[in-house]
């Protein structure tokens, strides 16, 4: 094997597409533009190509991008993708492909949601203060055991559950 055929094998096995590339060079209103012409697409099948995805979803308008996450440790696909769209109005179109069969699998199509700079869904309070991610267990003496904090416009609110 020689070099070239091993550059090959582990671009195939690492998929980088050089629009991805694009996406940091854009401005903050620039993503938040893409977001509302994109798509979320769960329970994607994980031997999906982007190829397959654009044929399938551009029955709904212009498809300008298809991307398919993959865990950066295996290579293997993450089973979701996103659709980017020319126009706002595909969005609503594709919509109407929710929870229908592609490639045996029904999937989730939902308008992709813009992530918010410096917050996240993972972020949970401890006694002590906010730690972020998981990984960090709480003492078995929480005064919050059983109660679940909900942020709100940057502050906790707690929610009990019933027992």
């Amino acid at each position: 094997m020689d070099e070239s055929d091993m550059q090959y094998e582990v671009e195939r096995q690492f998929p980088y597409s050089p629009e991805a590339e694009l996406f940091f060079d854009m401005t903050h209103e620039e993503r938040i533009d893409s977001d509302r012409r994109s798509i979320y697409v769960g329970n994607v099948d994980y031997g999906a190509t982007a190829d397959e995805l654009e044929m399938y979803f551009n029955s709904c308008g212009h498809v300008n991008r298809v991307t398919i996450p993959y865990n950066r440790f295996t290579g293997h696909p993450k089973g979701f993708a996103y659709i980017e769209f020319s126009d706002r109005e595909s969005v609503r179109t594709a919509m109407a492909l929710d929870e229908t069969l592609f490639r045996g699998r029904v999937i989730k199509v939902s308008p992709k949601r813009t992530n918010i700079p410096g917050f996240s869904t993972t972020d949970v309070y401890l006694r002590g203060g906010w730690s972020r991610g998981r990984g960090v267990r709480a003492s078995r003496f929480n005064p919050f055991r059983g109660c679940r904090f909900i942020r709100e416009n940057g502050r906790a609110h707690p929610w009990v559950d019933s027992f």
